[in-house]
């Protein structure tokens, strides 16, 4: 990605325009651009751009990054620049998530640079600058938390990813800083992979956004490189030992806790993952109606019966994402916004950890997240009624992609059976997404206007052809709409680049 070039024919305009300094920025003070001592310190190919994101007045941040690029520094640079940003900057709690979306949005911003048009790709990575310096701020007047130096005289000599388990399992937080910076430079990635999917989806707090940013920090360390992992591990270590203000759930059995402790039990029964070869459309169908009512141990079980039967994992992970995009059109909110996005984390997670008990036991907690997720959604409000499996098609030719957009400002449920109607009747599923897509870049104010489009899109390209209309309709209802008001960032990019 380090190659992608401003357009010169639309917003952006040619690498040969010159840019001059606005003559009403203030003066910056010395405290302003100096490092506090105890601050940790990145490598130092990367080190002063990060300073150029944080020291930066935001109303002058997309001038001095549009000077950057000009003279040479790549998109990948400044992709590894705006993660270590946030990570130093904006803590991680008292909730993962909140303001450090700033630092779990980057992935999905990624992803959406991929599938935009080339004079649409650097739109995502200047919101995502934008978004830190606003996460930034609001740190600042909860505290201003800095990730701190360590102590090199205090990381482990030996044994540091035993260590880096050791502090997970007690929830050590002190212990797990000092480990995780260890296991960082030791450890291969695939080692501290299994171990951060292990811990991260261990538990339902903060409705899936451990395991979220688990799947995002590896996700984007294969883009901006391994070089970048020790801050990103240390951060991973800080978010998954958050327990809400919980006694500590090493010694107490607490609700959050449970269905991953019955599920390690019940993938120690269930065959290896290779054997899950029986599609069945039935089991879909059956796992739908058990989320619908049942416990979240009720439905993992369901689940591990179904394995123990050896259907297949596709058919599995169908199941998950059709009741999950039934729930975001039952209620189209936060809490299944997040069915949707920590579904596709655990399907990365469980796809790609290299232990096969892990793999099982990621898929059985995915299962059970979606029980919590609809039981944590009917307490915030009215599920409203709605069968994704008797989703009516819109009569009629198929209408044109913008149509479906502005209806959707409207009336979600009729743009989603207009979404149905497009994609049965063969229309071209591919510009409907990148529409999408553009109205998120030219629309979209929030990190979840980037973090849901992006998972919803991937999963549903994972669907087989019979499902995928009816995930794409029923989650429309959480996508941005045309009638959206205008979020400035185009304006503001050609005034930058002018």
């Amino acid at each position: 990605m380090g190659g992608i070039h401003l357009s010169r024919r639309r917003v952006l305009l040619g690498a040969g325009a010159s840019i001059m300094v606005a003559p009403w920025l203030r003066p910056l003070q010395a405290s302003d651009v100096t490092l506090a001592a105890n601050a940790v310190q990145f490598r130092p190919e990367i080190e002063p751009l990060v300073r150029l994101l944080e020291e930066t007045p935001r109303e002058s941040l997309f001038a001095a990054v549009a000077t950057k690029i000009r003279a040479g520094t790549t998109y990948t640079e400044l992709l590894a620049a705006t993660l270590l940003a946030g990570i130093r900057n904006v803590q991680p709690r008292p909730n993962v998530g909140f303001k450090f979306h700033c630092v779990m949005v980057i992935h999905a911003a990624h992803q959406a640079t991929l599938a935009a048009r080339d004079e649409h790709r650097w739109f995502p990575l200047f919101w995502s600058m934008d978004y830190f310096k606003r996460c930034q701020d609001q740190d600042r007047n909860e505290g201003d938390w800095t990730m701190q130096g360590l102590d090199s005289a205090k990381l482990p000599q030996e044994s540091a990813l035993r260590e880096l388990q050791s502090a997970l399992e007690q929830w050590d937080v002190e212990k797990g800083d000092y480990a995780a910076a260890a296991a960082a430079r030791t450890a291969s990635s695939a080692q501290l992979l299994d171990l951060f999917a292990r811990y991260g989806a261990r538990d339902f707090r903060n409705i899936g956004h451990k395991a979220i940013w688990v799947a995002g920090a590896f996700r984007t360390l294969e883009v901006i490189g391994w070089q970048h992992a020790e801050p990103v591990m240390r951060s991973l270590a800080f978010a998954l030992l958050n327990h809400s203000g919980e006694p500590n759930p090493a010694q107490n059995d607490l609700a959050p806790d449970r269905a991953g402790r019955v599920n390690l039990e019940l993938a120690r029964n269930t065959p290896a993952t290779a054997s899950l070869q029986r599609e069945s459309g039935d089991f879909v169908k059956q796992f739908v109606s058990s989320a619908r009512k049942d416990s979240p141990i009720a439905v993992s079980e369901m689940t591990a019966k179904a394995m123990r039967e050896h259907v297949s994992y596709q058919s599995i992970y169908e199941g998950m994402m059709l009741f999950a995009a039934e729930l975001v059109m039952r209620q189209p909110a936060i809490v299944p916004l997040h069915a949707i996005t920590s579904t596709n984390a655990l399907r990365y997670l469980s796809r790609s950890v290299s232990e096969d008990g892990l793999r099982r036991w990621l898929v059985l907690q995915n299962a059970s997240f979606l029980g919590h997720f609809r039981e944590s959604a009917a307490g915030r409000g009215e599920l409203a009624n709605g069968d994704i499996f008797a989703l009516q098609a819109n009569e009629g030719a198929a209408g044109e992609v913008e149509a479906i957009f502005e209806q959707l400002g409207k009336d979600k449920n009729t743009a989603s059976s207009l979404i149905l109607q497009y994609a049965r009747q063969g229309g071209d599923v591919s510009k409907l997404l990148r529409h999408a897509r553009e109205l998120v870049f030219l629309k979209g104010t929030d990190s979840h206007d980037y973090k849901y489009s992006s998972a919803l899109f991937e999963d549903y390209g994972y669907c087989s052809v019979n499902w995928q209309a009816s995930v794409l309709a029923a989650g429309s209802h959480l996508l941005s709409n045309s009638l959206q008001s205008d979020n400035g960032l185009k304006d503001r990019l050609a005034a930058a680049f002018s």
